[in-house]
């Protein structure tokens, strides 16, 4: 576990998708002395480049990035191998007095890093443990997650089903004691201080952004990254396929849609995540919105509100 660092400062650009985070994030690492943590769900995994909209070198703006690239598109990758690879960098930035740049539109993988979740003094039932394990192994994460959403929904919406780890220990407390662990008292626990920014589009502005990256990644290729990552062996059903794009464009290809209409279904999908999204950090009481602008007058701003600035 990391050490307290309840005094430590991290930032955080998070929102929903084609808000311009990467630009804001690297501009912000520059003014205040930091690095940024990417905390994407797709930029983890090797070979998705077009669609998972991964920042080039130029625009890295020689700021040191993190958290990219770090998993084969062939195995599945959880929040808690997330956490794993992301706390310890977190940690080192601090002790170097750097500051952590968390960027990114997952959620779950931000939250991995800012909080640590307590789970009382139930004490662990490994018979039943082994039970559930061996049913995700056997169904897959979505079947665990969905046993977890019939018996405790608020405990499955805060976890992400490929958090297998800690939708089997909610389960296990709710088959050991008969009470959900929503309703234990014990919540996320905060484990660094940190300032929390999205930048605020209107709906159809942003919407238009979204529909313009989509083409942008057609565009530059998309469709032959996926044929190029099926051809060396990723499976259509693999977990880095189910990012949106990556899966549209494969289903497209199994039945026949033309670019345009891949290209369509994106947009589609690409609208109601971005939803999600919204709602979702809506939730953080620490959030705040900044008026669009210039990615680099928004990070000036950001540097401002948080008092530092190299």
């Amino acid at each position: 576990m990391p050490k307290d660092n309840s005094s430590a400062k991290i930032v955080v650009i998070c929102g929903p998708t084609a808000t311009g985070k990467t630009a804001v994030a690297a501009h912000l690492a520059r003014l205040v002395g930091g690095e940024v943590i990417s905390a994407d769900s797709i930029c983890v995994y090797r070979g998705l480049n077009i669609g998972a909209a991964k920042p080039t070198e130029e625009e890295k703006r020689g700021v040191a990035h993190h958290m990219i690239d770090v998993a084969d598109p062939r195995q599945s990758y959880s929040v808690g191998d997330y956490r794993e690879g992301a706390i310890p960098i977190v940690e080192r930035l601090i002790s170097q007095g750097k500051i952590p740049i968390i960027c990114g539109g997952t959620g779950f993988y931000i939250n991995s890093i800012l909080f640590g979740a307590s789970y009382g003094n139930t004490p662990a039932n490994p018979a039943v443990r082994e039970k559930w394990t061996s049913f995700a192994r056997e169904y897959g994460n979505e079947r665990l997650h969905s046993q977890l959403a019939a018996v405790d929904p608020a405990s499955a919406a805060s976890l992400h089903p490929n958090d297998v780890k800690r939708v089997v220990r909610a389960l296990e407390i709710y088959e050991t004691t008969g009470v959900k662990k929503s309703d234990i008292n014990d919540g996320n626990v905060p484990r660094y201080d940190y300032r929390s920014f999205s930048v605020a589009f209107p709906r159809e502005e942003l919407y238009a952004r979204i529909s313009q990256r989509v083409d942008e990644m057609m565009k530059n290729g998309l469709v032959d990254e996926v044929e190029g990552l099926l051809a060396s062996g990723v499976p259509k059903t693999a977990q880095s396929m189910q990012g949106i794009g990556y899966k549209e464009v494969a289903e497209g290809l199994e039945t026949g849609m033309t670019e345009t209409e891949m290209a369509e279904l994106i947009k589609f999908n690409t609208r109601h995540y971005a939803k999600r999204q919204i709602t979702f950090f809506k939730r953080d009481a620490r959030l705040k919105e900044i008026e669009k602008d210039e990615p680099r007058l928004i990070a000036k701003r950001i540097a401002e509100n948080i008092g530092v600035i190299k």
